[in-house]
């Protein structure tokens, strides 16, 4: 089987003689960081019929489930990865005209 390296894994290999095991309460620290963001907290949220329906219908356009879907939404959110497209086109339009 030929298998090809992404990007990431290519990275990885170059610096992996940089990389030093880590033990003792650091390597605890990790775990507990790790594990506390893998667990996943029930909610209830209140949400009008017509959103929950275009997210429903978004969701299985993108092959996810729909609470998958909001999951993924909001970690963007709190994160700061998520972009409005109407202020990304302006920006994008400032920098057009710049050049």
């Amino acid at each position: 089987m030929n298998y090809e390296l992404t990007s990431e894994e290519k990275m990885i290999e170059k610096n992996a003689g940089h990389l030093r095991s880590v033990s003792g309460a650091k390597r605890e620290k990790i775990e507990k960081i790790i594990t506390k963001a893998a667990k996943n907290k029930a909610i209830s949220l209140r949400i009008s019929e017509v959103d929950l329906e275009m997210i429903r219908t978004r969701a299985e356009q993108e092959g996810l489930p729909y609470q998958t879907l909001i999951n993924m939404v909001l970690h963007k959110y709190v994160t700061g990865e998520l972009f409005d497209r109407t202020e990304l086109m302006k920006i994008l339009a400032i920098l057009k005209k710049a050049v």
